[in-house]
């Protein structure tokens, strides 16, 4: 965080890496360390990408600043691109005094993305950084993709000058290979790691716990780190004594579904036992909780 705030952290990646949920995901871990974030949408191109964000806003009760001009620009001629180049300089600037006057001390830009890397993404991205000049740019690569996030990481960080990295959809263990070359050629950190479709499944992102889960040995601390956030310990003191005294009925089951739902998917905390990954087919349908 920057000693005088607010905060400016750029999100860059390419269309459909995951950027507008990582930006929503990164406020709300934010938020809980005391600060007040604010998202800001700078993608003025693609289809409803301004109130995706404002969804998700709305889901996390976190401020989101958008330009009302720039929800009707879709498709846009090679001549209106300079145009909307400066719009998204003038949004963003507009975002960081809207921050000053309100208080919030932290502005995440979700910036827009291209099917694959050009000239005009870059030099917007470039004129974005020269402007506003972000104090941290985060490229956010889906993990999906493999050895080509190795490409699209070298090419944003020669081009841009990238602080750090987001891996998304990390929710498959065999596709930790992507985050040993991305490091590797930026020479940047992975920062944090999405791990699933909820606004809270991201998840700060350590090496070791990541070649643990790869090697099949599982991830205990995440585990202890997942359960300590979600359980109320005055509750299981009284589970503990209710247990003791034979008294543990259905309602008691209940909160304990209930808190152990607040850890993420039951698939990914079984993942994270050492040993189930070796169990085949091993997915858990969290909608039999439900029931």
């Amino acid at each position: 965080f920057a000693p005088n705030p607010p905060t400016v952290i750029m999100l860059v990646g390419l269309q459909g890496s995951g950027k507008t949920t990582t930006a929503g995901k990164l406020a709300n871990i934010i938020r809980k360390q005391g600060k007040k974030p604010l998202l800001v949408a700078c993608d003025v191109y693609r289809p409803a990408a301004i109130k995706q964000l404002e969804v998700v806003g709305k889901q996390l009760n976190i401020p989101v600043y958008s330009n009302e001009n720039s929800k009707d620009v879709v498709q846009i001629s090679r001549q209106a691109m300079s145009m909307a180049m400066s719009n998204v300089v003038q949004i963003a600037k507009q975002a960081i005094n809207t921050a000053i006057s309100k208080l919030n001390d932290v502005v995440i830009l979700d910036t827009a993305g291209r099917l694959q890397i050009d000239e005009e993404l870059m030099n917007e991205l470039k004129n974005l950084k020269q402007s506003v000049k972000p104090h941290e740019i985060l490229l956010v690569v889906d993990s999906m993709i493999g050895q080509e996030a190795v490409n699209i990481a070298s090419t944003f960080n020669e081009e841009l000058g990238i602080d750090g990295i987001v891996l998304t959809k990390l929710d498959g263990d065999t596709r930790g290979g992507a985050a040993l070359s991305v490091k590797k050629v930026t020479n940047r950190p992975i920062k944090y790691a999405a791990t699933g479709e909820k606004l809270s499944d991201i998840e700060e992102f350590h090496p070791e716990r990541m070649a643990s889960r790869i090697l099949g040995m599982g991830d205990v601390l995440s585990i202890i780190e997942k359960a300590e956030e979600a359980f109320d310990e005055e509750e299981a003191i009284k589970i503990e004594k209710q247990l003791k005294k034979k008294e543990f009925d259905l309602d008691d089951y209940l909160v304990q579904l209930k808190q152990i739902k607040k850890m993420g998917s039951f698939s990914s905390i079984l993942k994270m036992i050492p040993g189930m990954n070796q169990i085949k087919d091993l997915k858990v349908d969290d909608k039999e909780f439900v029931r």
